[in-house]
């Protein structure tokens, strides 16, 4: 599960456009940050996707992407030109392809990597649809996992709402805020549609005779839609951009960081009704832990891109990166835990917090509040090269205090354990990862 969002002006601070977003995976998922330059290629290139091998273009743009390790596609990044992409797993009354396909992270990071606006990236995004559908297994240990996607393209300009079922899709222009979790949300108000999507309705019995075509009501599954809980996260969202007339970066961090209730409580809901969504159990919550996170502020020639880099944004720091990329060495991408991962470092202090949330969270609490208020200062009276020189730093301190964290943690005792069985999911996830092995040695 997933949330993404996004504020135009008037409704943000100084005059650019806020996009955010959480990636919610299966847990162990280490989800990479990581840069990919601009590339030219000779004709009759071929570019190898997660399942897919398709045709290459002549010239690829610089990005920044948040990529599950083991696929090629991303769940959301941003290109040197400042066009940022977040999708979301919907699932539809249409047919699935489990073999094969673009899936719909490759659909993401094909579009910035040919795109350099928003409208652009929705132009490739549905040409590709046409050409070469999507499709294929789409979880890291759930092989059964499969599904659409919608989509959120902004750039400095405008934003655009990209939602799919199959091959169809329909589209809608951002005026003010839009926010997007698991579900279609766009229904008789669009401005780009396929042109067989009503057609293809009425062959199916979707549109009912005498009824006005909504794409939603037509193309949406209820049961994966109501059980994925993405009415309650979308509307905390939406609460979020009404509430706040004049989003900044703080704010969309905020956001990304928010639980439905205080002080949170990760081994009670049953569903992932969390915007920063955290795991707990094999049925409701499996695939619902917040694995990367991004916010950017997206103005001409003065965009900020930031990452936590990490799982759980409640629990980490949002850091900023550039174009041209600073020297960051963040470590192995690998499915267990490895000491010099800098996601796996962050996820050991997660797993320790899990054990006793409020109380051990309450430790550095404080101190990451603070951390996170100086990289943001820094950042708003920086130049590039300022810029540049604070992403290398603020990485390099986050990491020093993850480990200064993850002691403190391990020092305070556990007051109430959560449930019996949030304790036997994480114990199966530790495992799994080889965390156990550590626990002498945080």
């Amino acid at each position: 599960m997933c949330d993404t969002f996004v504020a135009l002006p008037p409704k943000t601070q100084n005059g650019g456009i806020i996009f955010g977003k959480n990636s919610d995976r299966e847990p162990n998922e280490v989800q990479a940050l990581e840069y990919h330059p601009r590339r030219q290629y000779e004709p009759g290139a071929v570019l190898q996707c997660t399942y897919l091998a398709i045709p290459q273009v002549k010239e690829t743009h610089a990005v920044w992407l948040g990529r599950p390790y083991w696929m090629w596609g991303a769940e959301f990044g941003v290109n040197e030109h400042g066009l940022a992409i977040g999708n979301e797993a919907v699932w539809t009354r249409m047919p699935i392809r489990k073999n094969g396909g673009l899936t719909g992270m490759d659909l993401l990071r094909l579009a910035l990597e040919r795109a350099t606006t928003a409208r652009q990236g929705l132009e490739v995004i549905t040409g590709l649809l046409a050409d070469h559908g999507q499709g294929g297994i789409c979880g890291l240990y759930d092989r059964s996992m499969a599904y659409h996607n919608s989509y959120i393209l902004a750039d400095t300009q405008e934003a655009w709402v990209l939602e799919t079922a199959d091959h169809l899709w329909v589209a809608k222009q951002v005026k003010s805020s839009y926010a997007i979790s698991n579900g279609l949300t766009i229904g008789a108000e669009y401005d780009l549609i396929h042109p067989d999507a009503i057609a293809h309705a009425r062959r199916e019995g979707f549109l009912k005779k005498g009824k006005d075509f909504d794409f939603a009501d037509c193309y949406a599954d209820w049961l994966y839609t109501t059980f994925s809980a993405q009415r309650q996260r979308r509307f905390q969202s939406d609460c979020f951009l009404r509430d706040h007339s004049s989003m900044n970066l703080p704010q969309a961090m905020e956001l990304l960081r928010s639980h439905p209730t205080e002080p949170y409580q990760p081994d009670r809901p049953l569903l992932g009704n969390s915007i920063c969504a955290h795991a707990g159990n094999f049925v409701t919550r499996n695939a619902t832990q917040t694995t990367g996170s991004m916010a950017c502020e997206l103005r001409p020639g003065a965009s900020q891109y930031w990452f936590t880099a990490t799982s759980s944004p409640c629990l980490s720091v949002f850091k900023p990166v550039t174009f041209p990329p600073p020297a960051l060495d963040l470590g192995p991408a690998v499915s267990t835990y490895h000491p010099d991962s800098f996601w796996w470092r962050h996820e050991r202090l997660y797993r320790e917090v899990l054990k006793d949330f409020a109380n051990r969270k309450a430790v550095f609490e404080p101190e990451r509040i603070a951390f996170q208020s100086e990289c943001l200062q820094k950042a708003a009276s920086a130049d590039g090269g300022e810029l540049s020189a604070l992403s290398v730093a603020s990485f390099e301190r986050h990491c020093q205090l993850i480990a200064e964290w993850t002691g403190a943690v391990g020092q305070q005792p556990v007051a109430g354990k959560a449930s019996l069985i949030f304790r036997h999911y994480w114990g199966k996830m530790d495992r799994r990862a080889g965390v156990l092995m550590l626990k002498e040695n945080p």
